[in-house]
Formats: structure tokens, C-alpha cells, sequence
């Protein structure tokens, strides 16, 4: 495990990445912009160097000697709350797809430019960061559902969701907009700040996770309906 030598204060980025000049060119960038970043190349070791060190963000690669990306994902996603990026070299949705099911938040193909890299981590950043809002509908409550923007929490029944940090987003923007259906256009735009292609799948893969955490049944939801070519409505009242 190396780690780059910048103040405590920035953000710390963990790569987890066995292509050595890959992980270097990327950590030299990200020193360059702002970022404090440490490199892992050893699968066998990324989930426990997760763990310890508690990053602001994950870039972890999905082949990696060892333990394999998912893997890695599955392990650490109950106990590390932040946002995690993987990163594929090949172009098969079911591995994107299965990443996402990981836990993972977001996924870049490479090869993959430097700045869509880091645009791609700003947003993500962005996103997991506390709100500051402070007015009254920054928590919404839905019978024994609650959804706070300003924690970033969500509870069922009183007890705390389990949730990623794209997960909550996405449970966030359906639910303030409860009662109305959202096209997938919209909430890409809203979340990723790209166009949908029509063919990602991250939103329904999301959808399907959050469903069992909220009390929704998955074969026949009831708080999250898919509109059939469509996008989703959050019901108000289910």
C-alpha cells in the first residue's frame, strides 16, 4: 500500500487498481487537483485497506489478482459508507450490472479519460456530502417511512435503512416527487448529470435494492411502481 504525501485535509481517494502505471497516472492527477490518494494493487488486501482507512472514495477495479472487485465490494459495503467507483476494461452490461448490485455507486469503462474520471468523482462526492438544508422539507415521512436530506438517512419502523450513498439519492429524488412519475431522462440528469443512452440499467438495478429496504415488496411493489416505459412513481400513500 503506497499513500501520496499532502495534508490530512484533503480528500482521500483509495485506488485499488494492480495495473501500476494506470494507478500512478491517475494518483499523479488526482495530487494534482486536490486530492490525498493511496494505491493498493493486491486484491487480497482491498477490503481490509478499505475498512482501516475509511477513504472519502473508492476507485476499486473489478479484475484484480486475488479478490475481485465484487467480491471486494460485497465484503465492505455494509461497513464503509462512502461512495464507491469501480472501474471495468471490458464493456458486458452484467458486469456493470452486478457491480451495482455490489453496492458499487458509479462505474467508468476504460479506458477512461482523466477528467471524466474526476467529473465522475466530484459528483459523487458531492453527493455523499451532509446536506445544509435547513427548512422544513428536508425530512419527508411516509407512514413509518423516513427520509432525511439533511442526515442522509432513511428509516423504517424507527430503525435505521441501510442505504449507499447513490441509493439515497435516488430514494430522495423519487420520493420529494412523490405521486409523480420520474423518466429515467429526468433522473439521470438528476443524478448523473448525463443523458440516458437507453440502455443503462444502474437505475433499475438501484430500484430493486432499495425496494426490500423500505418494506416494498420486489414482485409487487407497492411504494415503487415501474411505468412501464416509462420511468418510476414514488406513491405518496401506498
Amino acid at each position: 500500500m503506497e499513500a501520496s504525501v499532502n495534508s490530512p485535509d484533503m480528500e482521500h481517494v483509495l485506488i485499488i487498481e494492480d495495473d501500476e502505471r494506470l494507478a500512478e497516472l491517475t494518483r499523479d492527477y488526482l495530487v494534482a487537483n486536490g486530492f490525498r490518494v493511496t494505491l493498493e494493487a493486491d486484491g487480497n488486501r482491498g477490503a481490509q485497506c478499505i475498512l482501516d482507512l475509511q477513504p472519502d472514495l473508492v476507485i476499486l477495479d473489478l479484475m484484480l489478482p486475488g479478490e475481485d472487485g465484487l467480491t471486494i465490494c460485497r465484503r465492505v459495503r455494509d461497513d464503509y459508507a462512502g461512495p464507491i467507483l469501480m472501474l471495468t476494461a471490458r464493456t458486458d452490461d452484467m458486469d456493470q450490472v452486478l457491480g451495482l448490485e455490489m453496492g458499487a455507486d458509479d462505474y467508468v469503462a476504460k479506458p477512461v479519460q482523466p477528467r471524466v474520471l474526476l467529473a465522475r468523482m466530484r459528483a459523487l462526492l458531492r453527493r455523499s456530502e451532509p446536506s445544509n438544508l435547513g427548512t422544513a422539507d428536508a425530512r419527508l415521512v411516509f407512514r413509518d417511512l423516513e427520509i432525511d436530506s439533511g442526515t442522509r438517512e432513511a428509516w423504517l419502523g424507527g430503525a435505521r435503512i441501510d442505504l449507499t450513498s447513490a441509493e439515497f439519492d435516488l430514494l430522495w429524488l423519487l420520493a420529494s416527487h412523490a405521486g409523480r412519475v420520474l423518466t429515467r431522462e429526468e433522473i439521470f440528469a438528476q443524478l448523473r448529470g448525463i443523458r440516458y443512452d437507453g440502455q443503462d440499467r444502474s437505475i433499475d438495478v438501484r430500484v430493486s435494492r432499495i425496494r426490500p429496504k423500505i418494506g416494498d415488496d420486489p414482485h409487487h411493489p407497492h411504494r415503487i411502481k415501474t411505468v412501464r416505459s416509462k420511468g418510476y412513481l414514488f406513491v405518496r400513500d401506498a
